[in-house]
């Protein structure tokens, strides 16, 4: 097929044409997002392959459609930027990758809470401009602390895993118990006994209507005073004004950030030499609580390489059934 592939990068770039090595496919690789004003990039293709933060709403999909792209492949396994209805609408198929490897965004939410936890950001800056003193870097013992996971499937899982390893008390909030959390002494609560009950919550749910804004100023107002919040789910599962109130008046004691909901503008670009426009991401930086990455928990060699992978099963397959191998349908929606 002829692929037109969207945000690419360097390491992109590597692991797709591994994966595609014997050329079955050809691959157009383009730096920038698909949006509505770059969406006519993919003339020429029956296919695109499209990152988190490309735009792939109703507008973007008939430009597509016009240009006889008949399915989406995408290198992840959100699909909430994809209006599904549309495509459906457009006979536009669309494949995603259901999982790489959970353990690359379980160790990447590890490492920001041990990271807040024991003020390693900053003790990293003292140490390098010889400041040795401990004022201002007391943490915790993670061990015996309660950890709150909302949202328990295979990254939420083993997450869970990984703190239990501490000697941790686990509690789970998720419509659909995972029966291996529960065999493993995970207690499924509802959501605001987890809330209260919680030294550290870390989200792992997908972005739905349901849980767009799930942690909200009541949330917030609900959790235990001083505990830790971590997302590295999907950006708007957290409303960022209402956490920066939070901050603001030390309800919330510390911050670790993946995703933010107005991402697309900012990650994946180096930013260094311009000026930040988002005064709200800005507001965020100045908190010494608070530790922000850009969109990098999936990102390990493991990772990149079960994406490409799966991103050539859905080509291939599409090519030889006329369905990608991991189809999302409008039924999702639901």
């Amino acid at each position: 097929m002829r692929v037109a592939v969207f945000s690419t990068r360097p390491y992109d770039r590597q692991f797709l044409d591994l994966a595609n090595r014997e050329q079955r496919h050809t691959l157009t690789y383009l730096e920038q997002r698909l949006d509505a004003s770059t969406a006519s990039s993919a003339e020429g293709s029956n296919a695109v392959c499209a990152f988190v933060n490309d735009r792939l709403d109703a507008q973007v999909l008939e430009a597509l459609h016009r240009l006889g792209v008949q399915l989406v492949v995408l290198r992840s396994a959100g699909f909430n930027h994809v209006d599904l209805a549309a495509a459906a609408g457009l006979g536009i198929a669309v494949g995603r990758v259901p999982e790489y490897s959970p353990h690359a965004v379980a160790e990447h939410t590890a490492a920001l809470v041990l990271t807040l936890n024991r003020k390693i950001h900053r003790a990293y800056a003292r140490v390098r401009e010889g400041n040795f003193a401990l004022d201002g870097l007391l943490g915790f013992d993670l061990h015996g602390r309660t950890v709150g996971v909302i949202g328990t499937g295979k990254i939420g899982a083993c997450f869970a895993g990984i703190m239990a390893g501490f000697g941790c008390r686990l509690l789970a909030f998720d419509p659909h118990p995972n029966p291996a959390c529960v065999a493993s002494g995970v207690r499924y609560v509802g959501l605001p006994e987890l809330l209260a009950q919680s030294d550290i919550v870390s989200l792992h749910c997908p972005l739905t209507p349901a849980t767009r804004h799930l942690i909200d100023a009541a949330a917030l107002a609900a959790m235990k005073p001083g505990a830790m919040l971590i997302n590295t789910s999907r950006g708007a599962v957290v409303d960022t004004r209402a956490v920066i109130a939070a901050l603001k008046t030390g309800t919330l004691g510390n911050l670790g950030l993946d995703v933010y909901e107005e991402e697309a503008d900012l990650f994946f670009r180096d930013l260094s030499a311009d000026v930040l426009h988002d005064d709200i991401f800005a507001r965020l930086l100045t908190f010494p609580n608070v530790v922000v990455t850009g969109h990098q928990a999936f990102f390990t060699e493991d990772a990149l390489a079960a994406i490409a992978s799966t991103t050539m099963d859905n080509l291939d397959a599409f090519e030889r059934e006329g369905r990608p191998a991991h189809p999302v349908s409008v039924e999702r929606l639901a």
